[in-house]
C-alpha cells in the first residue's frame, strides 16, 4: 500500500515539474519574490538589533537562524501543499472536487498533493544557507545528534501548518467561499519567524499548544543551538502539538466530507 502511494505522488511530481518547466519565466519571477522578501525580513531583525543586543535570550544570530529556520519550512510547505490545500474551496464550490473523490486513493491524499512548487524548494535552499552562515557567526558546530532532532523538527513543523490549513480549508464544505480563512493563515504563519519571547504568557500558551504555531521554527532552532539538555522535552513538546492538530484536522476532513453534496447531485 505505502509504495503504491510512493509511485503515485511520484508521478505527480513528475508532471508538476514539466508543468512549472513550461512556464520558467514565472518560475524565476515567484523565485526571486520570495527571495527579496527573505532578505527583508534579515533586514527587518538587522534594524532592530542595531538598537537592542537581544530579544529575550536571543541574540542576533541566533534570530537570523530563526528565521532562516521558518524560510526552510514555510517554502516547504509550499512546495509541497500550500497551491493543494489552498484550492480545495475552490473544488468544493464548483464540485470538481468530485474528480478527486472517485480516485482510487485516499481523498485527502489526493487532495493534497496534486501540484508541487520547484521554486519553493529552491528557496528553502536559501534558508538553509542563511542557518548555516547563522552558525559560523555564533562559531558554534551542532552534533550529529541536533542536526538530526532538528530535520525531524522540520518535518513536524510542516506538519502542524499543513494540518491547520487543511482543517481551515475543509470549512469550506458548510462556507461558500472560505479562501479568506486558508490565506489568512497562511498569513499568519509568518508569526513563527519572530522569538517566543516578544510575546504574552497567554499568547505562547495558546499558540504553543492549542494552535501551535509559534512553536513551528521556534523549537528546531532551540534544538540546534539552545536546548542545553532540554531536548527531550523539546521534541515532545512539538511531536504531541504536532500529532494532536493532525488527527483533530485528519477527523474533521471524514467529518466534512459527509457534508459535501457532489456536482451531480
Amino acid at each position: 500500500m505505502v509504495r503504491r502511494y510512493i509511485e503515485i505522488y511520484s508521478i505527480m511530481l513528475r508532471n508538476s515539474l514539466i508543468r512549472e518547466m513550461s512556464f520558467k519565466a514565472n518560475f524565476l519571477l515567484w523565485m526571486l519574490v520570495e527571495v527579496l522578501w527573505f532578505c527583508g525580513q534579515i533586514v527587518f531583525f538587522s534594524i532592530i538589533f542595531g538598537n537592542v543586543d537581544r530579544l529575550g535570550d536571543w541574540t542576533k544570530w541566533e534570530v537570523v537562524l530563526l528565521v532562516g529556520t521558518h524560510q526552510i519550512i514555510s517554502q516547504l510547505f509550499q512546495a509541497f501543499f500550500f497551491v493543494n490545500v489552498a484550492n480545495i474551496p475552490e473544488l468544493v464550490r464548483t464540485g470538481k472536487l468530485d474528480s478527486v473523490l472517485v480516485l482510487p486513493i485516499d481523498s485527502q491524499f489526493a487532495a493534497s498533493t496534486k501540484q508541487f512548487g520547484l521554486d519553493s524548494i529552491v528557496n528553502a535552499v536559501v534558508g538553509a544557507v542563511v542557518v548555516c552562515v547563522s552558525l559560523a557567526h555564533l562559531g558554534y558546530v551542532p552534533g550529529v545528534s541536533a542536526v538530526l532532532l532538528y530535520l525531524v523538527a522540520i518535518g513536524f513543523g510542516v506538519t502542524v501548518h499543513y494540518s491547520i490549513m487543511l482543517g481551515l480549508a475543509a470549512v469550506s464544505f458548510w462556507v461558500v467561499r472560505a479562501q479568506g480563512l486558508v490565506y489568512g493563515y497562511f498569513n499568519f504563519l509568518n508569526i513563527a519567524r519572530y522569538p517566543d519571547v516578544i510575546f504574552p504568557w497567554l499568547f505562547r500558551i495558546i499558540f504553543g499548544w492549542i494552535i501551535p504555531v509559534v512553536i513551528v521554527a521556534k523549537i528546531p532552532a532551540r534544538l540546534l543551538i539552545k536546548s542545553f539538555g532540554q531536548s527531550g522535552w523539546l521534541i515532545f513538546h512539538l511531536v504531541i502539538a504536532a500529532s494532536i492538530v493532525f488527527w483533530l484536522s485528519r477527523a474533521f476532513w471524514q467529518f466534512a466530507l459527509r457534508r459535501y453534496s457532489s456536482a451531480s447531485s
